[in-house]
């Protein structure tokens, strides 16, 4: 017996999933350990508006149609506080306590490489939408992710900037502690140095997760006069970085990565970032199809244009929930229903995102083309040009 009260039929199915019949089989639960504080609290905001757009959708027909029959999605948000242990500890605990029969995030690399080793240990499907370091998929048959790799978005702002700028002289800046951060700007450094030989990258510091203030940083790259500065970086340091090497007197360019595309970082940049370039995987002002449909709804229920973590996690759930209905019933056994969702986001052989075509190679990374954006004068994320595979 049931010693609680059950206040809804949606909590009392997930009561009782794998104790009873047909109760059991009402709701598929999903979790999703994000970032709802912390430094990167628009990250978190962007997947649960997203997800929260799709099961609204979804749970409106009826629910999501499984082997004929329909059920509600349940998607439970866990707090990572943009913190790695945070993030392993939610995860478990979506993992244990909530008995999800997948993991959608964690979305920073930073929490997403340490999350995916609880996912893969505990064998459920994860996919990180937004996290580009090799690290988190590497080696971990149960982790996927909606996002390009890092190896080949650096070599993508590499050949950019030496076509737009006519760069032969880097400066790199980078969050020390920060695997995404840390990671890009190394892969970045090889790429530079393999097009314009040893010595072409004339500085590249280093700041730590709380830093302020870069005067210290930005002095030496403007000693060393480099053509641009690549920063990769989270949107909530690029907002401080430009102003501050802007009043330190420096001129040139910046090119930036994909972690710049939050819908708040012109609201924390503002003018300072109008004219700059940044790659990512893909831009909202321009987009035609179901892309467009998506920004569009998205624009109209929360007031302002979905960033790349929207439309990924949009895709991510898409992902999920289509391996869910190719499985063709759920299980009440959770280890057997989690084992053959693996199974088909594996097996994936094209599926058709709105952030671009893309499909799974061993690693459970996904073969995909990058964006590059331009910051308009009206501080628009246009579209600039497209580099695939």
């Amino acid at each position: 017996m049931l010693k609680k009260v059950c206040v809804s039929a949606l909590v009392c199915a997930a009561a009782l999933w794998g104790s009873s019949g047909a109760l059991a089989q009402q709701t598929i639960k999903i979790g999703f350990p994000i970032p709802l504080t912390g430094e990167i609290p628009k990250v978190g905001e962007s997947t649960k508006y997203a997800a929260d757009l799709f099961r609204e959708e979804v749970n409106a027909k009826g629910g999501l149609e499984v082997g004929g029959k329909k059920y509600l999605l349940e998607f439970i948000y866990e707090n990572n506080e943009s913190k790695p242990d945070t993030a392993v500890n939610v995860t478990l605990k979506l993992i244990d306590r909530d008995k999800v029969l997948a993991i959608i995030g964690p979305q920073s690399s930073r929490q997403a490489v340490p999350a995916g080793a609880v996912a893969n240990d505990n064998e459920t499907p994860m996919i990180t939408p937004w996290s580009t370091n090799p690290e988190a998929t590497k080696d971990r048959p149960w982790v996927f992710r909606a996002a390009f790799l890092d190896p080949f978005q650096a070599p993508v702002a590499a050949d950019f900037a030496t076509k737009q700028f006519k760069a032969k002289k880097a400066a790199v800046l980078f969050e020390i502690s920060n695997d995404y951060s840390k990671g890009l700007a190394d892969n970045f450094r090889d790429a530079w140095e393999k097009q314009h030989g040893k010595g072409s990258i004339v500085a590249f510091e280093s700041h730590g997760p709380r830093d302020q203030d870069f005067s210290a940083q930005l002095t030496k790259i403007n000693a060393a006069k480099p053509d641009f500065i690549f920063l990769p970086e989270n949107y909530s340091f690029v907002a401080l970085i430009v102003p501050q090497a802007r009043k330190l007197g420096y001129k040139g360019q910046f090119m930036g990565s994909d972690a710049w595309g939050s819908a708040e970082l012109m609201k924390l940049c503002g003018d300072a970032c109008k004219g700059l370039f940044f790659s990512t995987h893909y831009a909202a002002a321009g987009a035609q199809g179901a892309t467009k449909e998506f920004i569009d709804k998205y624009n109209k229920k929360y007031g302002y244009v979905p960033d790349d973590v929207a439309a990924l996690t949009w895709d991510a759930v898409a992902l999920i929930t289509e391996a869910i209905q190719q499985v063709g019933s759920v299980d009440n056994n959770l280890r057997k229903m989690r084992k053959s969702i693996r199974d088909n986001l594996a097996a994936v052989k094209e599926f058709k995102g709105i952030t671009g075509n893309m499909r799974f190679d061993a690693q459970g990374d996904p073969i995909k083309c990058a964006v590059i954006v331009e910051i308009d004068q009206k501080g628009e994320f246009t579209f600039k040009e497209s580099v695939c595979p």
